[in-house]
């Protein structure tokens, strides 16, 4: 019984000192309340201007009544300087205003003629235009510059190439704005050795830094080879884009003396069409009815040999693309052993807009090797877009749908 009694009369003596508090803390707010005066107006402290409400006089605090700033306003003439705060730059400084001089005679008399004359030196805006158009352009043709090393290891007879890195590539993913650049090499004019560095995402300032060691080539053959850089950006859904190339003749550069350090600007692509690539026979259809396109690769003539070993064997890959996006694929069958190749294969796309604008075909003739890579023999595209024999094949089928139009081109090099 002894306690509940006692744990009663300690709760009640806990419930009247939380309320007797409570009181307390209610009366002391109203008393802090009653005593603040009245709320400053909150800005933003800058450097170089005071503004705290204790440095300022009655007349000037932001609580002031509204009395006295009217008559201030009113006092003040139209032309006098006054503070803004709202009128300061970054640093909190206010900007040089010059007084308004008073209007008289000469000043009113002043023609336009002669305000012209002042502002002749003054750059127009055409100009401001042609120059900011100009600087526009330059960027566009610029693609960025590439850094490599060159090095012979007289020892073991190599010829090596680092390719360090590359900077200030275009981006050629206009939704990122970025690239996914790397870089083909091949030794000209053989193009036997032929190599790659490593994709580097998203960045237009790759750093490589991947070293290259060629074996058997002897060093009196240095001077009659050309290296050629390839610079390309992945893309996961089509063909890779091309962002330029870089071509670098060996004959007068002196390796004796060890590394040599080069950098040289990215050029766009040079489609040099070759007669030593051969040609193909190309027949073209498109029916506006079923909106369909019939290819018909006939013939290939005059294909180089793949190596020293023998001919090729060629076959040729038809890519359909629109809006430079490839949304289909085909390919002959392989003929072997043989420069002039007979293919006689048809294939029909669907295309999946209204006329040929948007639509262009590629052509890719390949060697077929066994356990190794296809090498490109010679590429050829057709397109409103397209130049020389492609331009013009493809305008014969817009303007003579449902009539089946053949035609030899000539092909570049893959």
């Amino acid at each position: 019984d002894e306690i509940p009694t006692v744990v009663g009369i300690f709760s009640a003596f806990g419930l009247v000192f939380s309320v007797s508090l409570f009181a307390w803390i209610c009366c002391q707010r109203k008393s802090s309340k009653s005593n603040k005066t009245p709320p400053y107006k909150f800005v933003h402290v800058l450097k170089g201007v005071d503004i705290y409400p204790e440095n300022l006089n009655s007349k000037k605090k932001f609580g002031a009544d509204d009395k006295s700033e009217a008559k201030n306003k009113s006092a003040m003439p139209k032309n006098s300087l006054h503070l803004d705060l709202e009128k300061r730059d970054l640093n909190g400084n206010f900007p040089k205003t010059t007084p308004k001089i008073q209007s008289s005679p000469d000043l009113e008399n002043l023609s336009p003629k002669r305000f012209a004359e002042r502002k002749k030196d003054s750059v127009s805006p055409d100009s401001l235009k042609s120059i900011t158009s100009l600087s526009s352009e330059d960027k566009q043709d610029k693609l960025g510059t590439l850094f490599f090393s060159l090095e012979y290891n007289f020892e073991k007879k190599a010829f090596v190439v680092n390719i360090k890195e590359a900077r200030g590539l275009p981006a050629m993913d206009e939704q990122s704005m970025t690239s996914d650049p790397y870089i083909k090499m091949t030794i000209l004019p053989e193009k036997k050795h032929k190599v790659k560095t490593r994709v580097l995402r998203k960045t237009l300032d790759p750093a490589f830094d991947e070293t290259f060691t060629f074996y058997g080539i002897p060093y009196s053959q240095i001077q009659d080879l050309t290296l050629h850089f390839m610079i390309l950006s992945f893309d996961r859904f089509s063909r890779d884009d091309v962002i330029g190339e870089v071509l670098i003749p060996l004959a007068g550069i002196e390796l004796s003396e060890g590394r040599l350090l080069m950098d040289r600007e990215i050029t766009k692509r040079n489609v040099r069409k070759s007669s030593g690539r051969g040609e193909l026979l190309i027949s073209l259809c498109y029916q506006s009815t079923t909106n369909t396109l019939t290819v018909v690769v006939l013939k290939a003539r005059h294909l180089p040999k793949s190596d020293v070993s023998g001919l090729s064997d060629p076959y040729v890959k038809v890519n359909l693309y629109h809006a430079k996006k490839r949304i289909s694929k085909k390919k002959t069958h392989v003929k072997k052993c043989t420069p002039n190749a007979v293919f006689n294969e048809l294939f029909v796309f669907d295309i999946p807009c209204e006329g040929l604008d948007d639509i262009s075909i590629e052509f890719l003739v390949l060697d077929s090797e066994r356990g190794s890579r296809n090498e490109v023999i010679g590429r050829l595209t057709l397109g409103s877009s397209a130049e020389g024999t492609g331009g013009e094949h493809w305008k014969e089928i817009c303007e003579y749908p449902r009539r089946q139009i053949a035609k030899w081109h000539m092909l570049c090099d893959g």
